[in-house]
């Protein structure tokens, strides 16, 4: 048994949404983007055993983008909150679909995204194409579909 190439996903073949303020439109400058879960965990020592135990008791939502350096959105909510020290949260949706794939979808929504970083202003000479990095924590997540087990070859 082994899996089919067919089922291996190309990473430009997803698509980006961002919902900001009931607004929904679609993030076409996203260049890549991960989120991460990472769990908050405590050592727990209890007698009889030289090693701690571990034992979760949280988790925190970050995350990171390379974007096209074409939209003005993330500077607009930063500057909002420069100027008026209002803060906007929004939610990321991220959709990997594969044409010809046999795993389905998996739709990732990232609620409550809040900026940690923008850039302001940006000009590079030697840049054929310019980019610029965000950051992101979010505080809750939810994902309306999954990847389905592959077909597997023989």
């Amino acid at each position: 048994m082994y899996l089919k190439a067919g089922d291996i996903l190309s990473g430009n073949e997803g698509r980006a949404y961002t919902t900001i303020n009931g607004q929904v439109e679609e993030a076409f400058y996203f260049r890549n983007v991960e989120a991460v879960a990472e769990k908050q965990k405590s050592a727990v020592k209890v007698l009889n055993r030289t090693g701690a135990q571990h034992k979760a008791n949280g988790w925190e939502g970050t995350g990171s983008a390379t974007i096209y350096y074409v939209t003005s959105v993330f500077r607009k909510m930063m500057l909002e909150y420069i100027k008026t020290g209002r803060d906007t949260y929004f939610d990321f949706t991220f959709i990997n679909e594969g044409k010809g794939s046999t795993i389905g979808k998996q739709e990732t929504i990232l609620r409550d995204c809040n900026l940690d970083s923008v850039v302001l202003a940006k000009l590079d000479v030697d840049a054929e194409e310019l980019d610029e990095d965000i950051s992101f924590t979010f505080d809750d997540v939810d994902m309306p579909s999954l990847f389905v087990t592959p077909t597997l070859g023989r």
